[in-house]
């Protein structure tokens, strides 16, 4: 059974509502690792593993950690409502709200050159919205597709794992971004393969394999995030997270799941500008954010 045109409308609001949660659930994630486990000044570091635990008995975390639950809710919503091409890159609102936020809280002043690219991030993710928009198209998921996300997660998994290992935490905010980006975008395609095959009553042990798989990925991707908090500010993070996690999401839309199968050349162009354009967007506010004093290694 497929959606209705008509409840895309009802997706995009979820969708606005879950980015205005992840804006809330950043910063209080945020303020609450910087305060306790991070210098006053951002440096490049990584968080252990009882550090991360300790999180659990700060109310400033746990009300971050609701507002992330309020966040994937109705993200789910949107999912199961639209396709994913068309809802997901809207998280991206996210950046507005933490940049007002966070600077807010520090009483810092974002200089022009933040701004800029804080708006070239939110052209291109627009921009991407609007082609996703257009020319998206629902289709119905079978097992072969599912054993592709499910085989490419796996080898990521085993990838960044191994990476992050072994660097033993000696690695930049924007690599940290990176993986979560990576990991939070699968876990994005997963909850819509499944939401899809639930919906078509295509319930086995495949689905099951996804649910697992999408549990992984939103645990090792959750740990990324607490590290990138330690190492910089919660509107670089949403940043990242918010162009990184659509743009591998929508490419698996696309390739693998074939959500875009009905766009033509130029909306395909158009993906990929809108999407080098936003990514453009973070690189230039990791490198001029007025609270990443020193030069960010990345």
């Amino acid at each position: 059974m497929l959606i209705p045109e008509f409840a895309r409308p009802i997706a995009i609001g979820l969708a606005v509502m879950g980015a205005v949660f992840l804006a809330l659930g950043a910063q209080f994630q945020n303020d609450a690792v910087t305060e306790h486990h991070a210098p006053k000044q951002f440096k490049l570091r990584s968080l252990h593993l009882r550090q991360v635990l300790d999180l659990l008995r700060r109310p400033r975390w746990l009300t971050g950690t609701t507002f992330m639950a309020l966040a994937i809710i109705v993200q789910l919503g949107a999912l199961a409502l639209a396709p994913l091409i068309v809802v997901q890159p809207i998280g991206a609102i996210a950046l507005i709200i933490t940049s007002i936020l966070n600077a807010r809280i520090y009483k810092l002043k974002l200089d022009p050159k933040t701004f800029g690219a804080i708006a070239l991030t939110m052209l291109g993710v627009a921009g991407f919205v609007l082609f996703a928009a257009t020319s998206a198209t629902q289709v119905k998921l079978d097992d072969a597709m599912l054993l592709q996300v499910v085989g490419v997660l796996i080898v990521v998994l085993v990838i960044f794992g191994s990476l992050f290992y072994f660097s033993r935490g000696k690695v930049g905010p924007l690599h940290y971004i990176f993986g979560a980006g990576v990991l939070y975008g699968f876990v994005a395609s997963l909850a819509k393969v499944v939401i899809q095959r639930v919906i078509q009553a295509d319930i086995n042990w495949l689905t099951l394999l996804a649910l697992v798989a999408l549990a992984a990925a939103a645990i090792l991707g959750g740990w990324f995030v607490q590290n990138a908090y330690a190492a910089g500010p919660p509107d670089l993070v949403i940043a990242g997270l918010t162009v990184i996690d659509p743009v591998v999401a929508v490419g698996i839309a696309i390739v693998i799941l074939g959500e875009a199968s009905m766009a033509e050349l130029g909306q395909v162009l158009g993906f990929g500008v809108s999407g080098l354009v936003a990514i453009a967007g973070v690189l230039v506010l990791s490198k001029v954010h007025p609270q990443l004093s020193k030069k960010l290694e990345v």
